[in-house]
């Protein structure tokens, strides 16, 4: 069993962005690519959640049958075909992922590990261990579907921002460009 990999949640509908946020261009790339780049390079591998295929050859799954969608049916579905032992979690409009963000989750302990900014869990942006499976699993059959319950239910690290900070992190790795509005503010800011 691998310790983690790190899946990219990429099946939305994009109505605020008016097209596929997995291939908008950011900065001379798209940002699937970027998440991808981010994760590979802090030692996981990719597995992209949410849709049939993705650009340059990394797997590719749908949701799972019958729940529709959402990032915590896209955390059950990566359960239920990953053999590992966690899930680093982010959402594919996430380009300002850090490598060191990562490792550093990784390296906490808990069974739910995420960032806390201005008193909001960045659920989209945390690791999630094995024993969250199951938990979740009922949470969904509950009809709860909000990832931000499944904290309330197993053994969570919320991260406080004095914590991530010193790990260099300002809170890029969360931020949600999820608008050409925010991808533009976002490139005035590199």
């Amino acid at each position: 069993m691998q310790e983690a990999v790190g899946v990219i949640l990429a099946g939305g509908q994009a109505r605020r962005m008016g097209s596929d946020k997995a291939l908008v261009d950011f900065r001379g790339q798209p940002m699937i690519e970027q998440v991808a780049a981010a994760i590979t390079a802090a030692g996981l591998g990719v597995l992209v959640v949410g849709r049939e295929s993705a650009s340059n050859g990394m797997e590719a799954i749908p949701d799972a049958a019958g729940w529709g969608g959402g990032p915590a049916v896209g955390l059950l579905t990566a359960f239920q075909y990953l053999d590992a032992d966690g899930v680093f979690l982010v959402a594919v409009d996430q380009p300002l992922l850090r490598p060191a963000t990562i490792a550093s989750l990784l390296a906490a302990a808990g069974d739910a590990v995420v960032p806390s900014a201005d008193g909001h869990p960045q659920v989209t942006c945390a690791l999630y261990r094995r024993a969250c499976h199951q938990p979740l699993l009922g949470l969904l059959q509950s009809g709860r579907r909000k990832l931000r319950r499944l904290l309330d239910v197993v053994d969570t690290t919320l991260v406080p921002s004095d914590t991530w900070q010193g790990w260099g992190e300002d809170g890029r790795s969360w931020m949600s460009l999820d608008t050409p509005e925010a991808v533009r503010r976002a490139e005035a800011l590199l």
